[in-house]
């Protein structure tokens, strides 16, 4: 993109971490703000800082799982600004759960904001972004997006998910000269730990820690998002840890795996020494077959 001065970027997830800081990211470089979030009163923090840096932000409270409030955000930013430059998919959840002991209920909606978010705000917004002469969709994936994440199936697939519909998309729309961007932050310190459910309170208390104490803070992610759009580039590598498995994945895919997965078993056992045992009802039922 040859400038963002004077763009309308609209940034999901506004009300907080990567995208409040993408928020003020942008408004430094002169855009007009469309903040999107059911945070209210983080997006009425975004907008005072916003404002400081010279530009405007509207506020808009939506959640990205609904079709039909998507679909009225997109005809208020219509109504407001008639036009639109750059959308940032942002919003996401995380659940920390065994995949056997979850329940399908998380594991859609995981999916539903990390993934459909995603999506709904690519294509509803797309017809206002082919009206213009160029526009750029960021999507934030993460460092789960590139290796697995034992613990959390659900977070791992969808942002899997997020990196592929934003390769294929990028291709698709290259013709159209709107381009298309994968994130993939590693640890950044933001409330997604905090508001992550999890099976086990002790380790969700040291996760939230680890985050406060190691994560790089949100602005790090915002100016690369920023960085990206006005030199369109596809993938946004944040972290040092990003890049290190990344660079892993590619020279020994199945080796990095399985680190990956003893690593986060050692971690797990680590914090929690009950994780791995059975639960008394396995452990009842393993002896009622023994005794037959």
């Amino acid at each position: 993109m040859r400038t963002i001065r004077g763009k309308i970027a609209v940034v999901t997830g506004a009300g907080s971490g990567i995208g409040q800081a993408t928020c003020v990211a942008l408004a430094k470089k002169g855009a007009i703000i469309v903040m999107v979030d059911l945070n209210k009163e983080g997006m009425q923090e975004t907008a005072t800082m916003v404002e400081k840096e010279g530009s405007s932000a509207s506020s808009h409270t939506v959640d990205v799982t609904k079709l039909k409030q998507m679909e009225r955000l997109v005809k208020e930013v219509e109504d407001l600004h008639g036009r639109v430059h750059i959308v940032i998919n942002n919003a996401g959840i995380g659940i920390m759960e065994e995949f056997a002991d979850g329940s399908l209920e998380n594991f859609k909606k995981v999916i539903d904001v990390n993934l459909w978010g995603v999506v709904y705000g690519s294509k509803l917004f797309l017809p206002m972004l082919l009206k213009e002469k160029e526009g750029h969709i960021v999507n934030t994936s993460s460092l789960a997006g590139i290796i697995s994440t034992p613990g959390m199936v659900s977070y791992g697939t969808s942002k899997f998910a997020v990196r592929g519909f934003s390769e294929s998309l990028r291709a698709e729309l290259k013709q159209h000269n709107i381009a298309v961007s994968s994130v993939h932050p590693g640890m950044i310190n933001t409330n997604i730990a905090k508001t992550s459910e999890c099976d086990d309170a002790t380790l969700h208390t040291k996760m939230v820690d680890w985050f406060e104490r190691f994560g790089r803070p949100p602005s790090v992610v915002a100016n690369k998002i920023v960085r990206a759009i006005e030199k369109n580039q596809m993938r946004i590598l944040v972290t040092p840890e990003t890049y290190i498995m990344d660079v892993a994945k590619r020279i020994a895919p199945t080796l990095s795996e399985e680190v990956m997965g003893r690593m986060n078993s050692l971690f797990r056992k680590f914090i929690s020494p009950e994780y791995g045992q059975s639960k008394p009802e396995v452990v009842e039922a393993e002896k009622e077959r023994e005794s037959a």
